[in-house]
Parts: structure tokens; C-alpha cells; sequence
């Protein structure tokens, strides 16, 4: 997607200087009206771009500092272009499933979901079933607001604001900033209650997949506009302003969501035969780094021993040991019954192994 090409506020320009809004910290605000009047000023001097917003516990950043924005299905540090094409493999099946399961179910609209897949997506992702190419947003302050603070168990949250280009239909194709934008209260079939309270849409790299130059082109932070930092605090919304409940951003007797959570076990249970080995690989390096090292005298030392010895002298953090101990006993369940771990599973635990390498190959010299 293209770079944004904005203007800030003043708030915003004392914040920031010369870095990127991304690159700096966000800008404190004291209450909900006054955020309001902070936007006004924020959407007068970007009349090319519509507003959008994102309501967060926390402002994520990467290692260099800027918070980062990617659509859930390339998230993650480490992301190789197999994992990447496993994850839209399990996109695809669930896609298939959750088509199966409207048709089953004689639920209106299923003839345009079994046509359209930014509808199954936007469901996948809407719902939280698995990761899509495509993130959340809302046209709603008071929305982003509330998810922001919603669980929140800091002092403050975050809420966030993009510039995209204006919308025509219900899913909106913009190939100058090669981005797509879908309406989720025009796409989304009646039965799935949440988008209908949260005024979402979903918007992503336009035909971008599993095939990518730079992984920054598809990071979000390229159209923020603004960051504010809100108050954890009932003195926020103030008595004009309440905030919108949990229940009823997440409404109940809501059909899709007995779908979606069914489809979600499902996806979950999606592991390659392929990828147990790219584990063990990685984990075997582990152990050959940490058998290769000669701590305190000239014996070789079995992994266990070995790493406890190191911790013992300094040589690397004590928490290693217990990060240690852990992935291996998952390497054990993984050998011996591989059918019964989840993807969900596998990608923390292979996040774990590859950066246990990454630090022991500072560290150490074999």
C-alpha cells in the first residue's frame, strides 16, 4: 500500500517533530469530548482521506520502535513464505467449512458467501476463527473507544486513526493506494449480529497474498494518521458520553458465532506433517549449540546440564533454563503424538524454539 501523505494537528506536531506518527509516542487526552474536537480538527485537514479507527489495550510496536499494524495473518516475527502459505492454506479449508456450515444451516445469504470470498473472510476474521489478510476497523470514535478501554487493565489505552480513501460500494477497490475496503454492515449476512453493533469494515492490500516483496508494504502504519492515549477512568466518557458495554459489542444469540467458534476448534487442529520436522530441525540446532559450548572444564555436557551450567555462570539468563525445559518438553508431546497438538500451539512454541537460536547464537561460540 501507498505511504499516507497527511497533515497533523498541532497536538500531533508538538508530539512528534520530525519523526513518523508511528515512530513517536502517542498524544495524551483527558476525556471523550475533547478527543472528539481533536479528530474534527484531524479529518478538516485530511479532506482526501476518510477516517478510520482502531481501539487498542496497547500501543504494539516492532523492534525499531513503531507501532505496526498487520492483518492477523502476517503477524508474527518470524514469518517464513511456507508459514505464510500454511496459514492461507487454513484460510482456505476454513473458508470451505464455514460455507458448508451456512448451507447446512439454510441461512440467508449463503449464495453470496459461497460466491464472494472477502464476505468469507471478513466473517473468518470478524469472528476470530483465523488469520485473513485483512484488519478491523471502525467508523465509530465511540466504538474504538470502547474496545480500547473494554478489558483494559492499565491505566490508559489506545485508540488509533487512519486515513483511507474514500468508500463507493460495499467492498471499494483503490488501486492507486492498492487498497481494498469492505462495509461489513452491507456485506455480511443478517445472521451474524457483531459487525451490526460494532460498525466494522475490514480493509486489506489489494491483491496481495502470499506473495510480497517487503513484509512493510502490507504494515497498517503506513496510513496512521494519529495516535491518542485515553484514560482508564469513568471520568473519560464523563455523564454525556456513556461508553458502549461489552455485551453489546459482542451481542448473544448470535448464529454465526456458534459457527464460527465450532470452525475456529477446527482450524486450530490444522498442523502439517511438514512442519513437525521444520520444528525439530530448528530444535536440534538448539541443542548442538548448547552441546558445543565446554562450560567450566572439557567434558561434554548433556543439553540439560549444559544449559543449567551456563545460567549458573552467567554466561545467559536465568529465565532460558525454564524457556529451555519448556520447549523441549513440547518437542517430547510433538514426537509422540503430533495429531494432537494445534496449529495455534505449534506457532508459539516454534516462535519459541527459532528465538532460544536466535539468542544462544549470540551468545555462544561453539
Amino acid at each position: 500500500m501507498r505511504q499516507i501523505e497527511s497533515n497533523v494537528t498541532e497536538l500531533v506536531k508538538n508530539k512528534i517533530g520530525n519523526r513518523r506518527v508511528a515512530e513517536a509516542d502517542a498524544v495524551k487526552i483527558n476525556n471523550y469530548r475533547e478527543l472528539v474536537e481533536e479528530i474534527a480538527k484531524l479529518s478538516y485537514l485530511n479532506k482526501d482521506y476518510l477516517l478510520f479507527f482502531r481501539g487498542q489495550n496497547y500501543d504494539y510496536r516492532n523492534k525499531a520502535g513503531s507501532s505496526t499494524f498487520y492483518p492477523s495473518i502476517y503477524r508474527g516475527d518470524y514469518l517464513s513464505k511456507k508459514e505464510v502459505r500454511h496459514r492461507f492454506d487454513i484460510l482456505q479449508g476454513a473458508s470451505r467449512l464455514l460455507v458448508d456450515a451456512f448451507e447446512s444451516r439454510k441461512l440467508p445469504g449463503t449464495q453470496e458467501l459461497k460466491r464472494k470470498k472477502y464476505i468469507q473472510w471478513s466473517i473468518l476474521q470478524h469472528y476470530e476463527v483465523c488469520g485473513t489478510p485483512l484488519i478491523d476497523f471502525t467508523h465509530s470514535i465511540r466504538v474504538a473507544c470502547s474496545f480500547a478501554l473494554n478489558s483494559c487493565v492499565e491505566k490508559s489505552a489506545f485508540v488509533f486513526v487512519f486515513g483511507l480513501p474514500y468508500i463507493t460500494n460495499r467492498v471499494s477497490h483503490n488501486s492507486e493506494h492498492d487498497l481494498v475496503n469492505i462495509r461489513l454492515l452491507s456485506i455480511c449476512p443478517p445472521s451474524a449480529l457483531r459487525p451490526y453493533f460494532q460498525d466494522g469494515y475490514l480493509v486489506g492490500t489489494e491483491d496481495v497474498l502470499d506473495e510480497y516483496e517487503s513484509k512493510q508494504e502490507l504494515d497498517f502504519n503506513n496510513r496512521l494518521l494519529a495516535k491518542y492515549e485515553i484514560p482508564n477512568s469513568s471520568d473519560f466518557w464523563g455523564k454525556q458520553f456513556p461508553p458502549i458495554p461489552q455485551e453489546a459489542l459482542y451481542p448473544e444469540n448470535d448464529q454465526v458465532l456458534d459457527i464460527c467458534k465450532d470452525l475456529k476448534f477446527e482450524a486450530d487442529r490444522e498442523l502439517q506433517s511438514g512442519d513437525v520436522g521444520d520444528f525439530l530441525k530448528a530444535w536440534s540446532e538448539v541443542e548442538s549449540l548448547i552441546v558445543g559450548k565446554t562450560v567450566g572444564s572439557r567434558k561434554r555436557f548433556t543439553p540439560q546440564a549444559a544449559i543449567r551450567a551456563m545460567c549458573k555462570e552467567g554466561l545467559i539468563p536465568k529465565s532460558l533454563e525454564g524457556d529451555f525445559h519448556n520447549v523441549r518438553r513440547f518437542r517430547n508431546e510433538l514426537v509422540h503424538a503430533p495429531n494432537s497438538m494445534s496449529a495455534s500451539k505449534f506457532s508459539l512454541y516454534m516462535k519459541r524454539v527459532r528465538e532460544l537460536k536466535a539468542i544462544l547464537s549470540k551468545v555462544l561460540v561453539v
